[in-house]
C-alpha cells in the first residue's frame, strides 16, 4: 500500500559536507536534523528552479547518512552541547547563551522530480544539473554550510540522475545500482506501524493505555525480569535502530490571515501556531529497501484537522494520520 507521489527521476546530490545543521529536530528529540528541515530545503530548492524556468516539479527527497559528528561533549550518561556566548548586546551588557544544537554530516540528498522535459530531451537533465548544484552550494542545509569536499572532481561527488520512466523492472534494476553508491550509510524511513504493534500490546495488559503511552515505551528501553528463566530481558529485540522523530506538525488554534501576526516571516502568507508532531522511525542500510518509493519522504497535510507532517512508505499504513492522533 503506497500513499506517495508519482515521479519519473531521482537527482542524487551525493555526500554534501555540511557544517553545524542543526542537531536540535524537536522540543524532546536530537542527535539528527528533522525530515521536515530536509522537505524544507526541497521546497526551498523548488522555488530556486522556477525563478530559473526550469521544468521540473518536486515530489519527495530521501536523505542518507554516511558521517555524522554532534557537537555535544559525552560524560557518563549526559551529553551537553557546545554552546556559544553572543555578542554584547547594543547597551553593553552580557548577551544570554542561547542553547543551539549544532551537527557535522555528510549526507546523500535524493530528490524525487518529475519532469517532461528530461523524458523528452537528456541532455537537458546535465544541463539543468549544472544550473542546480551552484544553487545547492550556496543554500543553508537544515541550518548548516555546505563545505566543499576536498576533491570535488571525483567521480563519487558528481550529481547523478537516475531515470525512473521504464517498466517496473527497468525501475528495480536502476534502483538497485542507486543503493550500491548509498553505501556504506544509514538512511531514516518511518515506521509508524511499531506505534500500532505496541499499543496493540500494551492495551492487552491496560485498556486505558494510548498511543502516546506506545510512542513513549518505544523510545525507551524497558527491562523486565523473568521468573522462569530468572533473567532480565529488553523490549528492544527485532526492532532494529528504531529512534522516536519528529515528522511534522500540528495546529495549536485556528489560520491567521497574513499580516495579522506581529513580526511574521511573511507578511502575506496566512499564519498558524502549531506543535511538534511525533512518530517513531528506523535507521537502516540503503541495500535493505527493495524499490525507490521506500526511500523517499514525501508531505502529507490534513488542514481541516491542523495535521501537517512528512510520510515515508517503507511500511505504509492504512492512515498516516492515525498514530497521531492521541499525542495531545
Amino acid at each position: 500500500m503506497s500513499h506517495g507521489p508519482n515521479f519519473t527521476h531521482l537527482l542524487v546530490l551525493p555526500r554534501l559536507h555540511i557544517q553545524n545543521a542543526n542537531a536540535i529536530s524537536s522540543p524532546l528529540t536530537h542527535g539528527f536534523p528533522s525530515m521536515t528541515a530536509f522537505t524544507g530545503f526541497m521546497w526551498a530548492l523548488e522555488r530556486k528552479t522556477l525563478t530559473a524556468d526550469l521544468d521540473i516539479a518536486f515530489k519527495g527527497i530521501g536523505v542518507v547518512c554516511h558521517q555524522h559528528q554532534e557537537q555535544a561533549t559525552e560524560g557518563g550518561f549526559i551529553k551537553a552541547f557546545h554552546l556559544t556566548r553572543n555578542p554584547a548586546a547594543k547597551d553593553g551588557s552580557t548577551a544570554a547563551i542561547v542553547e543551539e544544537g549544532r551537527i557535522h554530516i555528510e549526507v546523500s540528498l535524493i530528490l524525487a522530480l518529475e519532469s517532461d522535459r528530461w523524458q523528452r530531451d537528456p541532455q537537458a537533465q546535465q544541463d539543468d544539473i549544472h544550473t542546480i548544484k551552484p544553487m545547492v552550494d550556496a543554500m543553508r542545509i537544515a541550518g548548516g554550510s555546505v563545505v566543499p569536499p576536498d576533491h570535488p572532481r571525483l567521480p563519487r561527488y558528481q550529481p547523478q540522475v537516475v531515470d525512473l520512466t521504464g517498466n517496473e523492472t527497468d525501475r528495480l534494476d536502476a534502483f538497485r545500482k542507486l543503493r550500491l553508491r548509498l553505501v556504506p550509510g544509514f538512511t531514516l524511513v518511518s515506521r509508524d506501524d511499531l506505534i500500532a504493534q505496541r499499543h496493540e500490546a500494551l492495551t492487552a495488559e491496560d485498556k486505558q493505555a494510548t498511543r502516546l503511552d506506545a510512542w513513549l515505551s518505544l523510545s525507551r528501553i524497558n527491562w523486565r525480569y523473568h521468573a522462569d528463566n530468572a533473567e532480565w530481558q529488553h523490549d528492544r529485540h527485532g526492532l532494529g535502530w528504531a529512534v522516536p522523530i519528529p515528522v511534522g506538525y500540528g495546529a495549536l488554534g485556528d489560520i491567521h490571515p497574513g499580516g495579522d501576526i506581529t513580526n511574521a516571516r511573511d507578511p502575506d502568507t496566512p499564519f498558524r501556531f502549531v506543535e511538534s508532531l511525533y512518530s517513531m522511525g528506523e535507521w537502516i542500510s540503503p541495500h535493505r529497501l527493495e524499490q525507490a518509493e521506500q526511500l523517499i519522504w514525501y508531505p502529507r497535510t490534513r488542514p481541516e484537522d491542523g495535521l501537517y507532517r512528512c510520510c515515508n512508505d517503507y511500511r505504509p499504513v492504512a492512515d498516516p494520520f492515525e498514530s497521531l492522533y492521541d499525542f495531545d
